[in-house]
């Protein structure tokens, strides 16, 4: 798998509201522990939409994985202009810190908000330009992941299209493994 879809849930559905809280650390060292594992495999490219939470701390995860696997490279590609202009001035700041240093950054509709036919689009795009999906969902817990999975489902009936979840679990067993260090 050459090109990663990367998305989840959205910071408010996991009850984030603090750029320190400490789930986020979490969620990033399952991002990198699978994505270290691709990049053994080859994977060349990270996408996500940068939206604020999974997606952003993906993103956060493939920069700092760089270091190691130093042609891994990050595409941004937003479903449209200006997606971060009502979030709070410290997200803005990540999010900016990120474009910065993606390699590609773009948005699927040259506009800024007009409908949600932006975020059918986007998931669209992102589908047919990646190989495979990273996702952070839980099938217990609904949220906005829920519709881009079943649309990646659809497609790994069409062609090969490779859905690895990152569930409750994998985090539990995070904190688990980092309870255990901590001794």
């Amino acid at each position: 798998m050459k090109r990663l879809l990367v998305t989840g849930y959205k910071a408010s559905e996991l009850g984030i509201f603090s750029l320190k809280h400490p789930g986020i650390d979490i969620i990033k060292k399952a991002i990198k522990k699978q994505l270290a594992a691709l990049a053994e495999e080859g994977l060349e490219w990270v996408i996500v939409s940068g939206q604020w939470g999974v997606e952003l701390w993906a993103a956060e995860a493939a920069i700092e994985l760089r270091a190691d696997y130093e042609s891994l490279q990050l595409a941004v590609i937003c479903p449209f202009l200006g997606q971060e202009e009502n979030w709070s001035d410290p997200k803005k700041e990540k999010y900016e810190a990120v474009l910065r240093q993606a390699n590609y950054v773009n948005s699927v509709t040259k506009s800024k908000y007009e409908g949600p036919w932006q975020f059918r689009e986007k998931n669209k795009f992102l589908l047919r330009n990646s190989d495979g999906m990273l996702v952070l969902y839980d099938e217990e817990k609904e949220g906005s992941p829920k519709f881009i999975k079943e649309q990646a489902a659809r497609l790994s009936q069409i062609r090969p299209y490779r859905i690895i979840s990152i569930t409750e679990q994998d985090l539990q067993n995070i904190v688990e493994d980092e309870q255990m260090n901590q001794w």
